[in-house]
């Protein structure tokens, strides 16, 4: 059973080729990390222009449009405080340094491209507007973002890249 590291190192055994998978790692994860950040801040301010704050529209089967800041980080916690935007950092910045060990992995520059964009999208909320603009508020949770949901949906990503079929088979 050969992890993907394994698998991936395997497939790029002089410097050369690990060096050029690397790169084209980076490179994918830097693209899928725009998009995220792009849409997710498209989608902030057409929300800003269009919707009330703090007001609820039911906009499909148990999700409301709303239109809330939110100055802490996972629903308020730590809120308004300046250690939110340093834990992001430094959390963004080790998931760089993982990853520029593994960017040869196969698919892992999906999930660390979204994670990094929700990541980055959130920040530039926060230096702009002091909090993060959430929107999307399904019944009985939290509001959020589509940053959030890249976060959620990439670190779930990385989870299966990293431990999924791939990894036990050493594909």
């Amino acid at each position: 059973m050969r992890s993907p590291v394994a698998s991936a190192t395997a497939r790029a055994t002089t410097p050369a080729a690990r060096l050029a998978a690397a790169a084209r790692g980076w490179r994918l994860a830097g693209a899928v990390a725009a998009l995220v950040v792009v849409c997710d801040q498209a989608s902030k301010q057409i929300v800003v222009a269009n919707v009330a704050a703090d007001s609820k529209t039911r906009f499909f089967l148990g999700i409301d449009l709303t239109y809330t800041r939110n100055r802490g980080v996972a629903f308020g916690a730590l809120g308004g405080s300046s250690l939110v935007t340093a834990l992001t950092i430094a959390a963004v910045a080790l998931l760089a340094v993982y990853f520029t060990w593994r960017a040869a992995v196969p698919m892992l520059w999906l999930p660390f491209g979204a994670v990094v964009g929700g990541a980055l999208a959130n920040l530039a909320d926060r230096a702009r507007e002091g909090a993060v603009i959430d929107f999307i508020k399904p019944v009985f949770w939290p509001a959020f973002n589509l940053a959030d949901t890249a976060i959620v949906v990439g670190i779930l990503g990385l989870l299966y890249v990293l431990e999924g079929p791939r990894a036990r088979t050493g594909r």
